[in-house]
This record gives structure tokens, C-alpha cells and sequence, in this order.
């Protein structure tokens, strides 16, 4: 195995751990659009759901099937109708649906069912269960358009699903459900993911979907200064869906974006938004810092605020790495335990990605920010300057006058923000008297 193998692999692999660590034990509803299988991706699909499973997440799968639907009325010499973007379910309609929910069924049942070989899963088995866990109803006449056999989720059976993950199962959902008498619903996948994931209180809603996300400005052009926004609070997800356009097309913006803001209203933590088209976009999505896709979240999921005592660990794991390289001076735990009121950290989803401490010198009216780190992972989003802009307000609430650092890889990073390089001579004489000069440090120092 090479040496770059393994100088790459070890840092990834310890970004990943806590992500597989905090997912353990969690439930995810996946909503797979139709186009998406009828694109070929059910193989990769299958592989990365029996992944994530096998690192211990209880894993529902809903399937679309809007495409396959689609050829078999064209097989049949029958026009697909919509209205208000949603299918009217004729009796022709309806019988292609269950045509196609079968055909799938069977896709999607084979593809976990045999042993997935030549993949990263070769030997495994997903055991899949899928059964009537829907109630439905008709939608019944919107503005004059009957809908016909095209149904609502009325209720979904959360119990029996539960059960069944319970016993290590992966349960497969079709967007079909039946009435108490009997007859037979065309569903929408996304209704009935979202639907589960809020009767389930899951803590995740995914849309494997056409689109990549939604920008950070949806109503301009795709760009390089207006790429994919990857965490949307909910306040602004509800903001955004209240002035744009009611929904046509599974492209249109709103049209995913409503029901992820409508299961985070109901309980489920996070809704995401991802593309299909990108290999890999599940593990992507869940178990890295930014993920790829769009997430609606219920609060925000960064934490800019000082550390205590039990984020000693993450803060020690943090700046290992730069301590070996000689960026930053060897800190025991016995030293962060000591100084942990000193530091400012930046956690994300629980993870800590950024810190530094502050000492203040109050008779030389100044202060030193020290061990100032910034993951890998999340360098070059800013991270530094939120820790650094934080630091100067508690320097300045402690009356300090100005911060310095010593540094001897970062000059320019500082340099850019306001810092000034001095003489060593002018720092405090309680610093100075433990300056090292064989380090020989820049010292930096800006005025608050």
C-alpha cells in the first residue's frame, strides 16, 4: 500500500468517523425519483444504501416511478394528463402504475438480493420488507379537475415500519396505497417520503432528485458565484417557498422545497435535496462536513461559541495534526483542561472545526489569541475570520486594546485582517519572558 494512500486515507478516515458515529442507530426515509432508475443508478444506489446500513442506520426507501409510468401509457398508445403538476389517474393510468410499482419492486428487491458483487458490498445481504403500510384516499376535484384514482397519504402505519426496521430490515415503500375498502391509490413519492419521515419522526428526509439543490440566489442562473446553498435554516426555506411560483415541474424550485419545509415543521430535523447524477451523492450528502446537496434544517447547525469541558477532546483531535507538522506548539490535555475557559471553538453538527484561545495580559491592556486552527475539511469558508471576530469581541469586553499572535507559517493570513508585524520586544514582559527564540515567532499584533 503506498505511502500517499496512506497520508490521504488516515486524515479522511477520521473526518468520517464521527459522522458514522453520530448516524449509528438513526433512521433516514429515501426518496428516490423514477428518473434516477431509469437512468441506471439503481446499482450505485443499492451499493451506498447497503453501506450506510451496514454502519448501523435503520434505512426506509420510497421509490418514484413517474417515467415508467410514463412509457407504459405511451406503450399503450395513451397520453399522460397532468394538472397542477400532479397526474390524473385514469383507469388505463392507474393500471401502468401498477404495472411499473411492480416491475421496480422487483428492480429494487433483486438489486439488494444478490450479494451486490464486484462492489465495496461484495458478500452482503440487505434483507427488504415492503408490505401495505399506506392508507389512502382520493384527492378527489381541485378547481374543477377531477383526479380520479390519484390519492393522498391518509395514514401511515409507523408501528409495522418500526417493526420491521427494528429487525435489520431496509423497507421499501411504492407511492401506492389503498383505501379501507379497497381500492387501489396513485401516490406522489414525495408525499409519501415526506408522510413517512414526519409519522416516523425520522431524522432525515432525502430527495435523490433531477435538480443538484437549490442556489443560494434560486432565481438567478446557475454560476460560480452562486452555487448550491447546503444549509438552509427553515425560517428562510419558508421565506423563499412563500414567493415563488406554485410548483409544475420536479424541476421548478419549490417543488422538493415544500416538503422538506414541511417535514421540518412537523419534527424531522433535516430535509435534503441531492443529485442523482452524482456518484455517490447518499454518502456524500451524510457523511461529509458540507455535503453536496441542499438541507432544511430546524435550527442551525453551527455553533460559534466559547468550549468547556467536554470539548477538550474534540479541541485535542482538532490540532494534533498541526502540532506534528510544527505549525502550532505542542499543547498537552492537561494544558486545554486547565485553560479551557480561554477558548473559542466552532462546532457543526457537533463536530468541532475551528477554535482558538485568547490570554489576556490586562496591565499591557492587550491579549494573545493562540492555537488559532481551522479544520482540513472547512479551510477557505471563512471559519477562521468567525473565530477571529469572536476572539476580538471578547478581548474587547474584557477592555483589552489589541490582540497579537505568534506565528511562524500564517504571517500573511494575519497580515490580510488587520495585524501589524512588531519587534518580539514589544510584547508584555510576562510574555516575553517565555518567548522562544529559537522559534523565532513573527509577532503580529492588531489594534481593537
Amino acid at each position: 500500500m503506498s505511502t500517499v494512500f496512506n497520508f490521504t486515507f488516515v486524515p479522511w478516515f477520521r473526518s468520517v468517523a464521527p459522522y458514522i458515529h453520530m448516524h449509528r442507530g438513526k433512521t433516514f426515509v429515501v426518496g428516490v425519483v423514477g428518473e434516477a432508475i431509469a437512468a441506471g443508478k439503481l446499482a450505485a444506489i443499492a451499493t451506498d444504501l447497503a453501506l450506510i446500513q451496514s454502519m448501523g442506520v435503520k434505512i426506509v426507501l420510497v421509490h418514484g416511478f413517474r417515467p415508467q409510468v410514463n412509457e407504459q401509457l405511451q406503450a399503450k398508445g395513451h397520453e399522460p394528463r397532468y394538472a397542477q403538476g400532479m397526474r390524473i389517474t385514469d383507469e388505463v393510468a392507474l393500471d401502468c402504475a401498477q404495472e411499473a410499482a411492480g416491475q421496480l419492486r422487483y428492480e429494487i428487491e433483486a438489486a439488494f438480493s444478490q450479494g451486490l458483487p464486484n462492489t465495496p458490498m461484495a458478500g452482503s445481504r440487505v434483507r427488504v420488507i415492503s408490505g401495505n403500510f399506506l392508507t389512502a384516499r382520493p384527492m378527489g376535484i381541485i378547481d374543477g379537475v377531477d383526479f380520479q384514482s390519484t390519492g393522498v397519504v391518509r395514514k401511515v402505519d409507523a408501528a409495522g415500519i418500526r417493526h420491521s426496521l427494528d429487525s435489520g430490515a431496509l423497507v421499501l415503500i411504492s407511492p401506492f396505497g389503498f383505501s379501507p375498502t379497497g381500492e387501489a391509490f396513485n401516490l406522489r413519492m414525495e408525499e409519501v417520503a415526506t408522510s413517512v419521515a414526519i409519522a416516523l419522526q425520522a431524522d432525515k428526509l432525502l430527495f435523490l432528485t433531477e435538480v443538484p439543490g437549490i442556489r443560494v440566489r434560486p432565481e438567478s442562473p446557475a454560476a460560480e458565484d452562486n452555487p448550491i446553498d447546503t444549509e438552509i435554516p427553515l425560517a428562510d426555506a419558508q421565506a423563499l417557498l412563500a414567493r415563488l411560483p406554485a410548483p409544475e415541474q420536479p424541476t421548478d424550485t419549490a417543488f422538493y422545497l415544500r416538503h422538506c419545509v414541511s417535514a421540518c415543521l412537523h419534527g424531522v430535523e433535516r430535509s435534503h435535496i441531492l443529485p442523482y447524477a452524482t456518484d455517490g451523492a447518499l454518502l456524500l450528502e451524510i457523511y461529509v462536513h458540507d455535503g453536496i446537496g441542499s438541507m432544511v434544517v430546524d435550527e442551525k447547525l453551527e455553533s460559534l461559541r466559547e468550549a468547556g469541558a467536554d470539548d477538550v477532546t474534540g479541541i485535542l483531535h482538532l490540532i494534533e495534526p498541526f502540532e506534528k507538522d510544527g505549525t502550532l506548539v505542542k499543547r498537552s490535555r492537561t494544558d486545554i483542561e486547565r485553560d479551557i475557559a480561554n477558548y473559542t471553538i466552532l462546532e457543526h453538527d457537533g463536530v468541532i472545526f475551528a477554535c482558538a484561545a485568547l490570554y489576556p495580559y490586562p496591565e499591557a491592556a492587550t491579549g494573545e489569541m493562540a492555537a488559532l486552527t481551522v479544520s482540513p475539511q472547512s479551510q477557505g469558508q471563512g471559519d477562521g475570520e468567525k473565530v477571529l471576530r469572536r476572539i476580538e469581541q471578547r478581548a474587547r469586553e474584557m477592555g483589552l486594546k489589541s490582540i497579537f499572535v505568534l506565528t511562524t507559517r500564517t504571517m500573511h493570513w494575519f497580515i490580510k485582517r488587520g495585524f501589524q508585524q512588531v519587534d518580539p520586544d514589544w510584547l508584555p514582559e510576562a510574555r516575553k519572558r517565555k518567548y522562544n527564540w529559537d522559534r523565532r515567532s513573527q509577532v503580529l499584533v492588531k489594534h481593537l
